[in-house]
């Protein structure tokens, strides 16, 4: 059996997921599908899913797909629905990431990864490339083809996580920030100041969210 996370911007419970897990499986059959909806080109979400997934333990073979391509590396009009590249990682894990190397999608995993190839697969042909494209191109580096992937990705090509931003919103509500570990080293139960856009919010430091009460707000730092 083979794990094959699927990380994109379909919406939950649409259509394009049954419709990409359908097609995959046409080259992969064996591979169990996990699906991970992220909001519409959200791109730094899918980065985030992308390295709690890929950098944590993981049964051995364990594929991630990931597609959220909002196609803003040209303002021009495309022809043939040309977008951005699909890109492979290698990470040290074992895990293999397969995606269109988009916004901040690999950015998380940009300096861990211990390969970054771009795939052998045209960026262009469909306005859903991640059903009618890329399977294909996944399934041949899953097999290890050896004309599967092409060139080396220079990691300056991938832009660094920006810093202090909301990078995913769990089912509970609870926020995952880009806010880094060393920057949060007050005291336990200090209050800190926390500011989301406009909103401004007082919130007690602490190593878990229960550690503060109910109906209070806690930062969390691990």
């Amino acid at each position: 059996m083979l794990v094959l996370h699927i990380i994109a911007d379909y919406g939950f419970g649409d259509l394009a997921f049954a419709e990409v897990v359908q097609r995959i499986k046409l080259h992969l059959p064996d591979a169990q599908a996990i699906l991970t909806p992220v909001p519409a080109f959200a791109t730094l979400a899918a980065g985030f899913c992308i390295a709690q997934l890929g950098l944590n333990q993981a049964p051995a073979g364990t594929i991630i797909y990931h597609n959220v391509a909002p196609r803003e590396d040209d303002e021009q009009a495309r022809s043939g629905n040309t977008g951005e590249r699909l890109a492979f990682a290698r990470l040290p894990t074992g895990v293999r990431v397969i995606g269109v190397n988009a916004g901040y999608a690999k950015s998380f995993v940009r300096d861990l990864a211990v390969e970054l190839r771009w795939a052998a697969v045209a960026a262009s042909g469909s306005q859903f490339r991640s059903r009618d494209l890329f399977p294909e191109a996944a399934g041949a580096i899953a097999l290890g083809q050896p004309d599967a992937l092409g060139e080396e990705i220079p990691r300056s090509d991938i832009p660094d996580v920006p810093s202090n931003c909301i990078a995913y919103i769990d089912g509970y509500g609870n926020l995952k920030t880009t806010i880094k570990y060393e920057d949060t080293k007050t005291h336990q139960s200090d209050t800190v100041g926390v500011q989301i856009g406009e909103s401004k919010h007082k919130a007690t430091k602490s190593d878990g969210s229960f550690a503060s009460g109910n109906w209070t707000v806690s930062f969390c730092a691990w």
